[in-house]
């Protein structure tokens, strides 16, 4: 399949005419191109307009089907790069995405070259994107990408963590208790994790790590990447986290926190205990500190989350001591 597929973009490269010709290529000898019959998703600068590739100034002034986040910071780029967009430009996001997948590939269809780009970084990654490369494959149409600047990568490497195995978890759930649980199903994940953050849920993630994690995890807090005011924050959870009081955060973040110790997997790997088995430590928790069954069992619950990060039904867990008290 892959073979396939190689064969079939090698086959729909054209070479452009002079105007297709990125800023910068003709003194260097080189002509610029894009490949008809395919879609491109290229990547645009996350902060500094200085990293956007040669290629990418190329495709914008050539590409007969343009599919932006933002048409307006689309234009703001081009301008920015000094090239003219002479391409289709249709506005491709979060709401639209799945309605205009099929239309903008039917011109791919037809032999045009569709470039989808977001408002910063690659397409599919927390941007628009995977509906569109999901129904090119479908539909056995040619996908390519012009890579480019990342702040998942960019982060990862100024973080000073082991690169050599990591997960990217994209942003933390809004609410409270989902983040919890999200977390707590990674507790235990060996590799280096990086996540997404906003300035307003900043405070609130970092607490939230640090109670699942560990005030000892090391984490690295990337802020406004690639840009004048760049900075990236090293220490543990707890140190971060007093850093946010006495120096709040603005701008875009992304956070990088280290794997968990194999020892501490190997020692914290979580035992699924039956209801049963959490029925008779709720009674010996009970006895043991006088408090009423239900308060035992809430702690004895929140002690033992399931691998996914969820918690035992406490009410199963109620009606398991009641069984036991039956039977005694």
């Amino acid at each position: 399949m892959m073979r396939h597929e190689e064969q079939s973009l090698s086959r729909t490269n054209k070479s452009l005419p002079e105007k297709g010709v990125a800023a910068g290529t003709e003194a260097e000898g080189k002509s610029a191109y894009v490949p008809g019959g395919t879609l491109v998703l290229a990547a645009t600068p996350i902060g500094n307009v200085g990293d956007a590739s040669t290629r990418l100034a190329a495709l914008l002034e050539s590409a007969d089907l343009v599919a932006a986040e933002d048409t307006r910071r689309l234009y703001d780029l081009a301008n920015r790069l000094g090239v003219r967009v002479s391409g289709r430009v249709v506005a491709y996001h979060d709401h639209n995405e799945d309605h205009m997948a099929d239309p903008i590939l039917d011109q791919v269809s037809d032999g045009a070259c569709a470039l989808v780009v977001s408002d910063a970084g690659m397409p599919t990654i927390n941007d628009p994107g995977m509906s569109i490369v999901r129904q090119a494959i479908k539909r056995g149409i040619p996908v390519t990408c012009a890579p480019g600047p990342s702040a998942v990568l960019d982060a990862l490497a100024l973080s000073g963590l082991p690169t050599d195995r990591f997960c990217y978890e994209g942003f933390l759930p809004r609410r409270h208790s989902e983040r919890l649980r999200h977390l707590r199903s990674l507790r235990n994940e060996p590799r280096t994790m990086v996540f997404y953050e906003t300035t307003h849920r900043i405070d609130q993630a970092m607490e939230d790590l640090e109670e699942v994690f560990g005030a000892d995890r090391p984490v690295a807090l990337c802020r406004e990447l690639t840009k004048d005011h760049e900075q990236v924050r090293r220490g543990t959870l707890a140190q971060i986290v007093e850093s946010l009081t006495q120096d709040p955060p603005r701008g875009e973040m992304v956070l990088v926190v280290a794997g968990a110790d194999p020892d501490q997997v190997r020692a914290e790997s979580p035992e699924v205990l039956s209801d049963q088995a959490l029925a008779v430590l709720a009674k010996r928790r009970a006895d043991e500190e006088g408090i009423r069954i239900k308060d035992a069992i809430a702690r004895v619950v929140a002690e033992h989350p399931l691998p996914d990060g969820s918690l035992p039904n406490r009410k199963k867990v109620y009606a398991a001591t009641l069984d036991d008290r039956q039977e005694n």
